[in-house]
């Protein structure tokens, strides 16, 4: 039996930074969508952007899932309308690809859509019997002709081995994001506590970060997705909506983060999902296998782990006196070594969460708790570990005295000096 939240844990605390859009933006022209094979002989066009309109239906597709815990169900990840969009039919084209069959879809709206008129959906179809479809099209008539629909492949047909322990999701990367150093200073932060591969679904980026970010799909670490959904909707850098004619919320933040949890669903163990200037950060145990090793044993119906957002702001700065760390100084954004003050809970606000979860217990996600989940969710204890999240303060009126010191980082120093110079040089050398 499936769970669903009740209630959301957004809240109004959720404080988010906004980036004011300019005409600048660089959009890095060697991340183009990958494409997973040619259409069917039934037909039907290969989509040509992670997100996919269906003209005059306020429907737009992003991915197709084999749902494995479910028997025959195709998930169609999709943002609709939540008023408008009330019918619409799965084609699948079946018996070596030369029949199509047409069947009515289910339309699950996330419930955390925050007041916006479009929100994510799970398009859901069961398959008809007998059929192993390798592609599915979608549109409001069950008589369509195939051919003038987009064909998606059906993701997730085969679970394989795992081939990561640990996969880190980020949200849109937009605002011409040039936070180099500490984004580098994240990732290789993330490889020394175990992460395997990083998802970023990007919108835009500074000149610099796009080095950084090839760098690292060269070398394996990171998968990059094209994520250009301004173009279709009215983005808002607000989470709730604002009434201003903005049609989705922070960049589509919610449809990005599901679609990277069922991305790798099959393919990673666990999946972590935070935001680039967040780091799940253990006191008790050194790495993240043998935290969620020791979390899992003495949890086991447990499938969702939330931990504790604490804010080390950017105001206050602290000096290690740390060496091999002066060319730091020429590469644009903060150093996480120079932020061991965190911000004490705030009285009567909701300390706001991040999760690693096993992505096969999930069946829908919001950003600081999931929606609907096989098992129960666990509340990680401060001791166990936290959320460094890494950003402007939201106490500026705390003197430096009244933060709490936290020098866990420091404790990760010799590692992730050498590796953060390790890919700035090979970074630097292409700028």
């Amino acid at each position: 039996m499936c769970h669903v939240r009740k209630s959301h844990l957004f809240g109004g605390i959720c404080l988010i930074t906004c980036f004011i859009l300019s005409f600048n933006f660089y959009w890095p022209r060697r991340y183009q969508l990958t494409r997973l094979g040619s259409p069917s002989i039934c037909g039907g066009q290969a989509p040509n952007d992670t997100i996919t309109p269906l003209k005059g239906q306020r429907t737009f597709i992003i991915s197709a899932y084999k749902d494995n815990r479910e028997g025959n169900i195709i998930r169609i990840l999709g943002i609709v309308h939540h008023k408008e969009v009330k019918e619409l039919y799965c084609y699948f084209c079946c018996n070596s690809n030369t029949n199509v069959y047409p069947t009515r879809a289910g339309i699950d709206i996330h419930q955390d859509r925050f007041g916006f008129p479009y929100g994510l959906a799970d398009i859901i179809c069961t398959e008809p019997p007998d059929c192993r479809a390798e592609f599915v099209s979608v549109h409001w008539s069950p008589s369509e002709v195939v051919h003038n629909l987009t064909s998606f492949r059906i993701r997730n047909r085969d679970p394989g081995q795992f081939t990561a322990n640990f996969t880190v999701c980020f949200s849109a990367m937009f605002g011409n994001y040039s936070n180099v150093l500490q984004f580098v200073q994240t990732i290789e932060m993330y490889k020394i506590l175990g992460a395997q591969k990083v998802t970023v679904y990007l919108n835009n980026c500074s000149r610099q970060m796009e080095e950084v970010l090839q760098y690292y799909t060269e070398e394996g670490t990171m998968e990059v997705i094209p994520w250009h959904i301004q173009r279709y909707l009215k983005v808002s850098h607000n989470w709730q909506y604002p009434n201003d004619g903005t049609e989705i919320g922070y960049y589509g933040q919610l449809s990005a983060l599901n679609d990277c949890l069922y991305r790798n669903m099959y393919s990673s163990k666990f999946v972590v999902l935070n935001d680039q200037d967040e780091i799940i950060l253990p006191f008790k145990h050194r790495t993240w296998d043998t935290m969620m090793e020791s979390l899992q044993w003495e949890n086991p119906n447990v499938g969702i782990f939330l931990f504790e957002n604490h804010i080390f702001p950017q105001t206050v700065v602290s000096d290690g006196n740390f060496t091999n760390t002066s060319t730091w100084n020429e590469v644009p954004g903060s150093n996480l070594l120079q932020y061991i003050h965190r911000e004490p809970d705030r009285p009567n606000y909701f300390n706001a969460r991040k999760m690693i979860v096993d992505p096969r217990a999930v069946i829908q996600t919001s950003v600081h708790s999931t929606l609907k989940q096989y098992k129960n969710s666990k509340y990680v204890p401060l001791e166990t570990a936290l959320v460094h999240h890494c950003r402007g303060p939201l106490q500026p009126q705390l003197p430096r005295e009244a933060l709490i010191e936290d020098k866990t980082i420091w404790s990760y120093n010799g590692s992730l000096i050498v590796n953060v110079n390790r890919t700035l040089t090979q970074v630097l050398e292409k700028l």
